[in-house]
């Protein structure tokens, strides 16, 4: 038995299949595909990706999917370049997770304070018009609601309009 690229590219040859042919049917990118070949396996993405590029391989050719994964894993030690068993891409969906958990605590935190200052705000409105209302019967506060200042302002706003829609009305 020859080595783990040589056989590769001689099952493919034999097959009469060119590597343009198994990169369109994997969608596996050429430089990986030759990087395989060629027993070049630090071009390689790594880990599950690796793997997902030789069942690939050989899956377009045809042959024992788990078998040249296996030969894979052990051309790929032999090379010195250990698998990592998937650990880098378990730390990385950990990372992924505690970013997520992360995030909707912030959420969580933000609605918390906007609940907190809501509530403040119904208090202080609440406690202003308490003291209003016991100043208006007790004497010492003049009206419980200002309407003169709001009934100018209405009637403001109200000659406002009037005059709006005249101008509108006399255009047309």
């Amino acid at each position: 038995m020859g080595s783990f690229g040589e056989d590769l590219r001689k099952e493919r040859l034999a097959r009469g299949v060119a590597l343009e042919d198994i990169s369109a049917v994997t969608k596996i990118s050429q430089r990986h595909l030759i990087a395989l070949e060629q027993e070049r396996f630090r071009l390689l993405p790594g880990g599950i990706l690796s793997k997902g590029i030789v069942r690939g391989y050989a899956g377009a050719l045809g042959l024992d999917q788990q078998n040249w994964t296996e030969r894979f894993l052990q051309a790929s030690s032999a090379a010195g370049q250990t698998p990592d068993d998937d650990r880098g891409w378990t730390t990385f969906a950990s990372n992924v997770g505690k970013a997520r958990i992360l995030r909707r605590e912030a959420v969580e935190v933000r609605l918390r304070w906007l609940g907190a200052i809501l509530l403040l705000l119904a208090v202080a409105a609440a406690a202003f018009l308490a003291v209003r209302y016991y100043g208006v019967r007790e004497g010492w506060w003049h009206t419980l609601l200002p309407l003169h200042g709001v009934s100018a302002a209405l009637h403001g706003a109200w000659a406002l309009a009037r005059g709006l829609v005249a101008r509108v009305l006399s255009r047309t």
